[in-house]
Parts: C-alpha cells; sequence; structure tokens
C-alpha cells in the first residue's frame, strides 16, 4: 500500500497557507516547521483565540513548554524588548489566566498588564519559526501574536497528521504574499456604468488557490502606449461604504474614479488591504486607541503592527496583466511610487491627490505628512 500523504504534500504551499489561516481563525492549532536548517516545529494557536489556559492541544507528551510569541513592537509596548527585535518569546514559571494572556497582547492601552514574576522574555530570529508563527496570525488578519511550543518528534508531517492537524512549513508562510501576487489571474471582467464614468469596467483578480481578490477598475479607454493614469486604492469599508470622516479614503476613491473619468481613461485598483493590510477588525481595534489619544502610526504599533503593513505586488501582477508598464500615479504617498519602481513599473509622474480636511481627519492627514511621509 502507498504511504499517506499529508496535507502539505497534497496541496500547493499557497493553499497549505489558506488551510492553517482557516483553522488559526475558527479557534484550532496548526503545526509550523522548518524545512531548512536544524529540524524546528511548533504546535501554533493564535492568541487571541486562546479561551483557556493551558490552551487544548499543547497536553500531548511530544509538546514542550508553551510559550506566547509577540512582535518586538507589542513587547516594547510591555517593557519586555527593543522595538526593533522580529519577534520575542514571553515564558511564564507561575499559571496565568487566558484573560490575562489577552491583555497582553493588546488592543486596551489604559492599564497596560504586568507580566507576572518570573517572566523570562527571548528575542527570535528574524527568519525563526517564530516569527513565522506570528506572520501566519497576520496573515489570518488577526493580532500578530501566537501561542507556541516546541514539538519533539522528528517528523510532524507524519505527527501531525496522526493527530489530524494541518502541518504548514515556514517557507509556505514566509513566500505567501509573493506567491499570492504570482498567481493572481483574471477571473471575471463585467461593465459597470459609474455616475462619473459610464463606460467603466470592472475585473476581479484572484489567485489560483484561493486567497484575497482584487479588482481592476477601468475607466474609459486608457492608451496603455502612454503612461496610464492609475490609483492604487486599499479598501476601506469604513469611509468608502460608510462615508467615515476619520479618513479621506472615500473622498479619494471617488475623487479618483472622476479625475481618471475627465482624463479619458485610466485604472483604479482596489486592492484587498484594509487598514494598511492589518484588517478591518484590527483597524477598528486601532481607532479606540486613537480615541485614547494615540495616533494612527502609535495605534498601529500599540497592537504589534508596522505602522503600514501592505503589499505592493498585488498592484505589480495586477499592472502587468493590464498591459500598462507605465503609469502616472495618483497618490500622496511617494512610497508608493518607491514599491512600484523596485519591482519594475515605471512611474513617469506622480500626481496629487489631495482633498479638503475636516474636524475628524485633521490629526490623521497631518500624521500621515509628519510620520508617514505623505506629500500634501
Amino acid at each position: 500500500m502507498a504511504p499517506s500523504t499529508t496535507l502539505t504534500e497534497r496541496t500547493t504551499p499557497t493553499a497549505s497557507v489558506e488551510r492553517a489561516v482557516s483553522e488559526l481563525r475558527r479557534g484550532g492549532a496548526v503545526v509550523l516547521h522548518s524545512e531548512s536548517g536544524p529540524p524546528t516545529a511548533l504546535l501554533v494557536r493564535a492568541a487571541e483565540t486562546v479561551d483557556l489556559w493551558p490552551p487544548p492541544f499543547f497536553d500531548h507528551s511530544e509538546i514542550g513548554a508553551i510559550t506566547l510569541a509577540v512582535t518586538g513592537r507589542r513587547a516594547a509596548v510591555l517593557g519586555l524588548s527593543d522595538p526593533s527585535a522580529a519577534a520575542v518569546e514571553l515564558r511564564f514559571d507561575q499559571p496565568i489566566a487566558a484573560e490575562f494572556l489577552r491583555s497582553l497582547i493588546g488592543p486596551s492601552a489604559n492599564e497596560l498588564p504586568t507580566p507576572p514574576p518570573g517572566t523570562t522574555a527571548t528575542t527570535s530570529a528574524a527568519n525563526s519559526v517564530v516569527c513565522a508563527a506570528i506572520l501566519l496570525a497576520k496573515i489570518a488578519r488577526l493580532l500578530p501574536a501566537a501561542v507556541v511550543a516546541p514539538l519533539s518528534s522528528a517528523d510532524p508531517q507524519t505527527w501531525a497528521q496522526n493527530t489530524n492537524l494541518i502541518c504548514v512549513t515556514t517557507l509556505a508562510v514566509e513566500s505567501y504574499d509573493r506567491r499570492s501576487a504570482d498567481e493572481l489571474e483574471p477571473i471575471s471582467d463585467a461593465h459597470v456604468p459609474l455616475a462619473a464614468c459610464e463606460d467603466t469596467r470592472i475585473i476581479s483578480f484572484r489567485p489560483k488557490d484561493g486567497g484575497a481578490e482584487h479588482l481592476a477598475i477601468i475607466i474609459g479607454a486608457p492608451d496603455s502606449s502612454k503612461p496610464v493614469l492609475t490609483r492604487l486604492h486599499s479598501e476601506c469599508f469604513t469611509g468608502d461604504l460608510l462615508g467615515s470622516l476619520r479618513c479621506d479614503c472615500g473622498d479619494q476613491l471617488r475623487g479618483a474614479i472622476e479625475a481618471i473619468a475627465k482624463e479619458g481613461g485610466g485604472a483604479l485598483l482596489y486592492l484587498a488591504q484594509e487598514g494598511r493590510g492589518i484588517g478591518l477588525v484590527n483597524k477598528l481595534r486601532a481607532y479606540a486607541l486613537q480615541d485614547q489619544g494615540f495616533d494612527t502610526v502609535d495605534a498601529n504599533e500599540q497592537l504589534g503592527f508596522d505602522d503600514d503593513e501592505r503589499i505592493y505586488l498585488p498592484a505589480v501582477r495586477m499592472l502587468r496583466a493590464l498591459g500598462y508598464s507605465q503609469i502616472r500615479l495618483l497618490t500622496n504617498n511617494p512610497s508608493k511610487v518607491g514599491a512600484l519602481v523596485r519591482h519594475g513599473i515605471e512611474v513617469t509622474e506622480r500626481v496629487p491627490h489631495i482633498f479638503p480636511s475636516n474636524q475628524h481627519n485633521q490629526g490623521y492627514l497631518q500624521t500621515k505628512a509628519k510620520r508617514s511621509g505623505h506629500v500634501f
């Protein structure tokens, strides 16, 4: 009889990460292992889903001591590390409550928790399995923290199969963003007349193995032989759909469509990167911290995120699929220009995209200018 195969062996790397993400979001545990260097494997669970301590799945004889893995930024907020650390493992010498565990990862900053006596903090290398566990939580759009424990089995894939757990490699996790972008392909193309331009098409893009879908809104008749007026717009449920006054996203979305229509043609790429890449739920958590006095950058960092977690590889893939090698970019963010240029897209002009502020977003716009380099 032929040997059975694990989920990792049956599926592509992208699909294995998608399965692991689904498991983490519903409160399950997954096995994460490294295929390079010394064999290292961890049992991983997203920290924010833990409601019992010690958590289920972690009482097996081949599972070692449990630690809480957080980013260096979150550890610095707790006074346990330098923010430049890639990841930090917190080990507790005494039992802790699940509620206390959740307080260690955020989001409230009114009263920061004090780790119990005997807590040790160990920094992990940037390419470690611990860092991959945190990255997996980020991909799942959960808080960037994981409960982890070493697995002593010499064959983590077989162990995962025998315990009915999903197994994923660190390489699959680390390459997920790149692979998802590389695998983007157009799925549907429909005429969708808009108020600003009735001659509009929307093309949806999806990775072959699933994952987030991005949209290309083709307005009018862009001439690809010339630099195409283009806007990269990260989705914003609160601003785009609800008309939130906390940001300028809705104004930028509608204003870009109108500006491109006046030019006679161009493209707006609507990217599935809510909240600068941290997801809607975490963006709302950051909003709550902003109400306590933190600016938009500090609020993200309080939660353990970088100030901007977006990537622009999907946009590059979409532009190439559309045949746009030269663009005029509608943006106030020079970093977007730099990201596209690094990946071979020629940006012939940065076109300012400025709208009036209001009493609710004035501080937000000032922070983008002072701390994120936006030009207004």
